[in-house]
Formats: structure tokens, C-alpha cells, sequence
């Protein structure tokens, strides 16, 4: 990347790039990260963004016996039905990922381990198969025709 800086400064950053053959968006990424890495500022909470409260409140109706193999969205509307809103399906979706509870919910079944049936002749014409790959006009072992 020394090259295509050294290069940029007389033809240009795009034309160095072309002759090098290095594709600016990697050469402009290199340079970001070798830079200071850039100080952000936490961003400030929403006056919109559900109190601790509030969460906790949401967080008790999803883990409810009466809820607890049920989907957010059915949650939310059972209790929109009862007259009662407390925030969207989407947020109820992101309480739980916050609590690494955003799987399937309900019990899922197993299935067993499936065992590769092995097939094993002791003595001759107690094991027969085809091949399906080879050409149906002849026969497996290519002497006669059909």
C-alpha cells in the first residue's frame, strides 16, 4: 500500500490504484485502519426506549406459564385482545435476544441417529444391486445387449 500512496501523490489515487492493480476500496481501508482509530461518543439513550421497569414487565408476560410455548407475536396479540399494549412484537423479539432466549420456543423433537445400513453377503446370490449410472442398453457386465 507504501506504493499506491507514493504513486497517489503524483497521478492521482484512482490512476495508482489501476496501474497497480490494487482496488481502491482495499487501499482506503488499509489506510483508515492504519490511522488513530476514531474515538465515538456513546450514543445517547432514546426518550423513546422502554424503562427498566417496562422491560422487566414484558420479559414476566413472556416467561409466563400461560405464554411460554407461545411465539411473541401471539403473545402480543392474546394481549392486545385483553386490552393491553406494552410495546411491539418486534421489541418483545429484541428483549429476548437480549436474554439469548430468541430460539424456537417450543419443545422440538430428535430425531435418532440414523444408522447406515451395511450390506454384507457371506455366500454367493444372497446380496444383488444394480448400478443406475450405466447405460440401461447393456447389461452390468457389457456383454449382450437388451
Amino acid at each position: 500500500m507504501a506504493a499506491v500512496t507514493e504513486l497517489a501523490t503524483a497521478v492521482g489515487t484512482c490512476a495508482a490504484c489501476l496501474a497497480l492493480w490494487v482496488p481502491r476500496g482495499s487501499y482506503y481501508r488499509d489506510r483508515r485502519s492504519s490511522s488513530s482509530p476514531v474515538q465515538t461518543a456513546p450514543q445517547p439513550r432514546s426518550g423513546r426506549a422502554l424503562a427498566a421497569t417496562e422491560r422487566e414487565t414484558i420479559l414476566t408476560y413472556l416467561h409466563h406459564e400461560r405464554f411460554q410455548d407461545r411465539s411473541p407475536a401471539a403473545v402480543y396479540a392474546t394481549l392486545l385482545d385483553e386490552g393491553q399494549y406494552h410495546c411491539s412484537i418486534r421489541t418483545m423479539y429484541r428483549l429476548l435476544a437480549a436474554q439469548g432466549e430468541s430460539r424456537e420456543r417450543r419443545d422440538q423433537r430428535t430425531h435418532p441417529p440414523y444408522q447406515k445400513p451395511e450390506l454384507l453377503a457371506t455366500a454367493p446370490n444372497q446380496l444383488w444391486s444394480w448400478d443406475i449410472t450405466t447405460d440401461s442398453a447393456y447389461c452390468c457386465a457389457g456383454r449382450d445387449r437388451f
